[in-house]
């Protein structure tokens, strides 16, 4: 039997001098990944991104970004069991420069886009960040360098 799980998070990025930077957080199992974790409750998609950031990068002061939620699924198993998760990715920008490693996670880096797409372990994360970036980039050219609105939907 197919035990079905959700789970939220966000494609988080920084603006340093111009340059966008994404946070990249490293598993126990060693793939490089989101923030993300499993919806709680009656949580919305958006609630539990919001506190998995919180949580698994120590990040307070960030905003998600209107207009984009992609998901990715993947199946595995764990005490015996076969598990097909969902993952729901957003986008936000934090304001916050550093990041705090939760216990979660082995490791945490800030990579620029080249990077972070050759950091990347999963196919699914991979291409959904391509995608991320690219909504970032018509974003910012939408609104021009005006630093309060450039990445208003």
């Amino acid at each position: 039997m197919t035990v079905e799980a959700v789970s939220a998070g966000a494609i988080l990025f920084r603006d340093t001098r111009g340059e966008r930077e994404y946070l990249l957080l490293k598993s126990r199992p060693g793939d490089w990944e989101f923030p993300k974790g499993g919806v709680e409750g009656e949580e919305e998609l958006q609630q539990t991104a919001i506190r998995e950031v919180k949580e698994e990068a120590g990040i307070e002061d960030f905003r998600l970004i209107d207009g984009f939620r992609e998901e990715y699924d993947y199946v595995f198993e764990a005490g015996g069991k076969t598990i097909h998760k969902t993952v729901h990715l957003f986008i936000a920008r934090s304001f916050e420069a550093s990041a705090e490693l939760s216990k979660e996670h082995r490791d945490l880096q800030w990579r620029d886009y080249e990077q972070a797409l050759n950091t990347i372990t999963q196919d699914g994360p991979r291409e959904i960040f391509e995608r991320a970036h690219d909504y970032l980039d018509q974003l910012a050219d939408k609104n021009g360098e005006v630093e309060d609105g450039k990445y208003l939907a």
